[in-house]
């Protein structure tokens, strides 16, 4: 040994899959190796077997993607099934009425992940996309998770670094409580500009059956001034419709409300 942990093979499949993200879809087996600090030969032998099962694809330029076989796989997560089936028809509700982003997502440590989103032509740019994740205190869902989290969950985030996308931004722990008080006390959040300078976003919390916040809903629209706030109802009944099928009463979700 020369003083250094053998990585196992388990550890060297997840540096090889966590090469690939948004900004990455496809990459050349040399950069695959490089990224994954392994040695080529050892990448060429991982990067077969991934293919052979179908959790990478090779294209015709002999670079690879992730395959179906690894989509299939995590489509199977709980948090996204039962949440994404329930959510679904509201979130189609919620787009026909204003032919804007819609989407929903669960808090996942320091960012949240999107479960689902659907998108118009005409709608505003947005950078998020199902499977996809942000950091939770620059969105408006994640202000809507944060602010039903756990003490621990919401220092353990603002201790951390937080990442400033454009000069609305909201990086400071002590504005990020003062948020999250009210968007426990009105039920929404608004997040202005904080990702990118032409959007806005309404967010409110999806709710299940013990009461518990499991996700949040948010339309994206465009940046004009007082232009977000009469989607608020809308946002708030979509999401109150996704909780009570997902079990939650009226009453439980007025009283948390």
């Amino acid at each position: 040994m020369n003083g250094r942990r053998r990585a196992s093979g388990t550890q060297r499949v997840l540096a090889i899959l966590d090469c690939f993200c948004a900004d990455r879809p496809t990459l050349a087996l040399s950069e695959i190796s490089r990224l994954a600090g392994l040695p080529l030969t050892t990448t060429h032998r991982q990067v077969g077997e991934l293919a052979r099962w179908g959790a990478l694809e090779r294209d015709h330029s002999g670079r690879y993607r992730i395959g179906l076989r690894l989509w299939e796989v995590g489509a199977l997560a709980p948090r996204s099934i039962g949440l994404r089936e329930a959510a679904l028809p509201f979130l189609e509700d919620l787009y026909e009425v204003t032919h804007e982003n819609v989407q929903i997502a669960v808090l996942d440590g320091p960012d949240v992940v999107y479960v689902e989103r659907i998108s118009g032509r005409q709608a505003v740019h947005i950078v998020s996309r199902p499977g996809s994740r942000l950091p939770a205190h620059a969105t408006g869902v994640g202000l809507v998770l944060l602010a039903h989290a756990s003490s621990d969950e919401i220092d353990a985030v603002l201790a951390g670094p937080l990442k400033r996308y454009t000069e609305h931004t909201l990086t400071d722990p002590t504005r990020l409580r003062r948020t999250m008080a009210e968007v426990r006390r009105t039920g929404y959040a608004i997040s202005d500009r904080q990702i990118e300078t032409v959007s806005v976003s309404v967010a409110a919390p999806v709710y299940d059956s013990t009461r518990t916040v499991v996700a949040a809903l948010s339309i994206v629209v465009a940046a004009k001034a007082g232009h977000a706030r009469r989607y608020v109802p809308a946002v708030l009944a979509a999401a109150r419709g996704i909780s009570r099928h997902l079990g939650a009463g009226r009453e439980n979700i007025a009283a948390v409300d």
